[in-house]
């Protein structure tokens, strides 16, 4: 009997999951994150493998005929040295020659439609947008990382509302709504207590402080407190909101070609149906067909099968997470 395996590699969690030529779920494994810019590659490398392991739960994995990793992170491995700890995590349990990493935006896409040509826009703690052809992606626009980028991201989200707390404090400008949930995140209860220039001034540099006393994705944090505003009707937190929701879209826009009528893919917490970001994106590109990612592991099932199987292999249907 042979198989196919599909892992989804994220920065929290890894899932792997086990597929027949029939599109059968034979087995699943888990295990912490397996991003190698956020996890040493030896680790990251070693958990993909024992959620690969668990996955074929005693099964031969000489039976494997094809193995499709989407890794967050994944261009780490232009390094060699680094490609090689995970080609001896490969060998290691069997796979040697059978493993094909990819980004994990091509796993997400595949989750949510067959169509060989489409777009991709991944929208959680950072952001990108795939150009997708022949299921591989082909092109980009965005996803530079915090430093030059993720536009619309949680990241950004949360950068945006510190920004706009630290300019009510400068401007003496009220501080409720955002200002006051962005302070007591960052500063406890105490932080929200600001009366006098004196004590604006000290909650500004307190919050500065803050911010930067961790890694900047962290800001990331911030975010749920912007859309929470949002709903309240408070205008700077719709502004941000609005913002980011057009760099979303024209960074979606522009990874197609003009007139393309293919599939884009939403995939992402702040692209959910509850997020205002979302909802706006949406809009955005109406007149598409819009769809959501499911869950990427099935994506990265379905692709090892087409791999493995050939076009006809039936789209796996995962039970649970």
């Amino acid at each position: 009997m042979t198989f196919a395996v599909g892992v989804d590699a994220g920065g929290t969690s890894t899932r792997a999951a086990l597929v027949d030529a029939a599109g059968v779920v034979l087995g699943t494994g888990r295990g912490d994150g397996a991003n190698p810019n956020a996890h040493a590659p030896e680790v990251a490398a070693g958990r993909i493998a024992d959620a690969i392991t668990a996955a074929l739960g005693g099964r031969d994995p000489g039976g494997v005929r094809a193995c499709v990793v989407g890794m967050a992170g994944v261009s780490k491995l232009s390094d060699p040295a680094i490609a090689a700890v995970f080609d001896a995590a490969w060998a290691r349990i069997g796979l040697t020659g059978v493993v094909r990493t990819v980004a994990d935006a091509e796993v997400a896409y595949a989750s949510a439609t067959a169509a060989p040509d489409g777009t991709v826009l991944v929208a959680g703690t950072g952001s990108i947008a795939g150009r997708i052809r022949k299921r591989r992606l082909a092109g980009t626009a965005g996803g530079y990382g915090w430093l030059l980028g993720d536009e619309g991201s949680a990241f950004w989200l949360g950068r945006e509302a510190v920004r706009s707390t630290l300019e009510a404090l400068g401007r003496g400008s009220s501080l409720d709504g955002l200002p006051s949930a962005v302070l007591a995140e960052a500063l406890g209860p105490s932080g929200v207590d600001v009366r006098t220039d004196a004590e604006r001034l000290a909650a500004s540099r307190a919050l500065i402080t803050n911010a930067n006393a961790e890694a900047p994705v962290r800001l990331a944090r911030f975010a749920p407190l912007v859309s929470a505003a949002h709903d309240a009707g408070e205008p700077a937190a719709g502004e941000i909101v609005a913002r980011g929701a057009g760099l979303l879209v024209a960074n979606a826009l522009a990874a197609r070609e003009p007139g393309e009528s293919t599939p884009v893919v939403l995939v992402g917490s702040v692209l959910t149906g509850t997020s205002p970001v979302g909802a706006l994106v949406r809009r955005g590109l109406t007149g598409l067909e819009v769809l959501t990612s499911s869950d990427g592991v099935l994506g990265a099932a379905w692709l090892a099968a087409v791999d493995a199987f050939g076009e006809g292999a039936p789209r796996p249907a995962l039970l649970g997470k």
